[in-house]
């Protein structure tokens, strides 16, 4: 699988086709290309083990006044949140990039003045690939997959993209 590390603070400024219309629910499964991105909370039982109040607060917090808002500036939609994690779609790969960069900064930046040990990061993963879009708007599929995998391999803070979104990207 080829991927490549996106550095936070650089400005992607490539073209790419824009997402104009999201559907409000899928009446059928239907299969379709989609950016997917797969976020996940770096050390969340740790975390959690040592101010689980305090943890899930500031998690309640970011996802409202972060994570939301700059996957919805980017026309992304939030198909599912979980405990430690998200994932979201987008209609480009080039806003799922952005998105994806700007949930780092913005993040880094709200948690420059944590301590070390308390401090959220995020591992975040975007693929470009066929994903199956269940009735209840759920996605599944080898695009979901290879997304959630390079989440699991990107470092704390950093951004992994496939080969294939990659080469949309140029």
């Amino acid at each position: 699988m080829r991927a490549a590390r996106l550095e936070v603070g650089r400005t992607w400024t490539g073209g790419g086709p824009r997402a104009d219309a999201w559907p409000t629910g899928a009446t059928t499964t239907q299969r379709h290309l989609a950016a997917i991105l797969a976020c996940d909370v770096v050390g969340y039982s740790r975390l959690t083990e040592r101010d689980e109040r305090g943890t899930l607060e500031r998690l309640k917090i970011y996802r409202k006044d972060l994570l939301e808002p700059l996957v919805s500036e980017h026309r992304g939609r939030i198909v599912k949140l979980t405990g430690d994690g998200m994932l979201c779609e987008f209609a480009s790969v080039v806003n799922a990039v952005t998105s994806a960069m700007a949930i780092q900064q913005a993040l880094a930046e709200h948690e420059a003045e944590t301590p070390e040990e308390e401090r959220i990061r995020l591992r975040i993963g975007v693929n470009l690939g066929d994903v199956v879009c269940e009735e209840d708007g759920d996605l599944y599929g080898d695009g979901v997959n290879i997304a959630a995998r390079l989440e699991s391999i990107a470092d704390p803070g950093t951004v992994f993209v496939s080969g294939t979104a990659y080469d949309h990207l140029q």
